[in-house]
């Protein structure tokens, strides 16, 4: 039977503290870099992390311009589809031209008779006038010789019925003269201080003529801005009515981002603070900037479509969100790296500005998003209206 070794009981017991000893220098280096950690996170935080506020509450959004007929009709043919990019005047549907045609050439008509009809009214004038002339010679004639009448009459020269129907004559030639002068009158009224072309009467028809002439060009509706055709959903052969929803145009260098910000997050915030925003389809490899534009004025709940109603029925509280509108400040960004609306966005505010305010001061001066495609619509109207009103005048002015 072999004696226990007296070297393995001695070498077992100096292990057991080396082990111990090491476990307690773990810890306490362990216990020394969360204490360091928890100092470093409250320095970060209280220098520099409590300046921001971050969400991914975030989507981009922007203006989805409608493509609406102003005339009805029926479509002939469609120039664009869905995810075409279209320039701000490209044809984008035409209609049938054919009745807009035809009411044009009405209204063409029109205005050619009414203004051969206006003149008329002009030679009707210069008539009255020239026959309230040849009535006072009349008059002065009919005066003069009931007078020379009435003189030889004293005399015996001539009967009192001789004077009696001089006396006649007389009375008639001013009820002749009256009458003129009352048509005259009444034709002068239709054409005071009017010529041809201002006259209300060719005003009213010039004014038609514009109005179908509008209809015609309606037949042909072009993209009010530069964008991409979105929900499509006309058809050739569809007969559509004014307002009718035909595709819409979406300008993607014009998007923003509605942020939802706990109403707790806007303590801080300020129009103007700078924003970092990151997309879900770029990830952090792309950081787009930007800066908040405004704070919104209610939260979602109080604008959505059945609010909530808290003084019914048991309630809990819960914080609300309120929409913040981010704007892009490097339109250059958008350029390399395209958004589409409804994308999902996370937003990391700076705080550190707090001189801005936290709702706008002043009204906008001028307007925040518009076109100018239509505002030229009348000018060949106009032209055309000109050439129709020289074509019946013959000469005159």
């Amino acid at each position: 039977m072999s004696s226990p070794n007296p070297n393995t009981a001695d070498s077992s017991v100096v292990q057991a503290p080396a082990a111990s000893n090491r476990r307690g220098v773990l810890l306490r280096v362990l216990a020394a870099v969360v204490v360091l950690a928890l100092i470093g996170w409250t320095a970060w935080y209280f220098l520099d992390g409590r300046w921001y506020e971050s969400t991914d509450d975030a989507y981009v959004n922007g203006n989805i311009v409608q493509i609406t007929p102003r005339i009805a009709g029926t479509v002939t043919s469609i120039r664009a589809d869905d995810g075409d990019y279209v320039k701000q005047g490209d044809v984008l549907v035409t209609l049938d031209k054919t009745d807009a045609d035809v009411g044009l050439q009405r209204a063409a008509a029109n205005l050619g008779n009414t203004v051969r009809r206006v003149r008329g009214l002009y030679s009707t004038v210069q008539g009255a006038q020239a026959q309230l002339a040849v009535q006072k010679v009349a008059l002065a004639k009919a005066r003069a010789d009931y007078e020379r009448r009435r003189d030889l009459a004293k005399t015996g020269a001539i009967s009192a019925e001789e004077l009696s129907h001089a006396r006649d004559a007389l009375t008639a030639a001013q009820n002749a003269l009256t009458n003129a002068q009352q048509a005259l009158q009444t034709n002068q009224v239709l054409v005071d201080d009017t010529v041809v072309a201002s006259h209300p009467e060719v005003m009213a028809a010039a004014a038609q003529y514009r109005e179908a002439y509008l209809d015609d060009i309606r037949t042909t509706m072009v993209a009010p801005v530069s964008g991409y055709i979105a929900k499509r959903t006309v058809q050739v052969g569809q007969r559509v009515q004014p307002g009718t929803a035909l595709m819409a145009v979406v300008p993607l260098h014009q998007v923003w981002v509605d942020a939802n910000f706990k109403e707790t997050q806007l303590t801080h915030m300020r129009i103007g603070q700078p924003v970092e925003i990151i997309s879900d389809v770029y990830g952090g490899s792309v950081k787009y900037k930007g800066q908040v534009e405004s704070l919104g004025v209610g939260t979602g709940s109080a604008f959505s479509l059945l609010p909530a109603q808290n003084a019914t029925g048991n309630w809990i509280k819960i914080v609300q969100r309120i929409p913040v509108r981010v704007v892009f400040t490097d339109p250059s960004q958008l350029d390399k790296n395209p958004l589409r609306i409804g994308m999902s966005m996370d937003t990391d505010v700076d705080l550190h500005n707090q001189g801005g305010a936290m709702l706008a001061q002043q009204p906008r001066t001028e307007g925040r998003f518009s076109t100018d495609v239509y505002q030229n619509e009348l000018a060949q109207a106009n032209v055309q209206i000109e050439k129709i009103l020289h074509a019946n005048m013959a000469g005159q002015h």
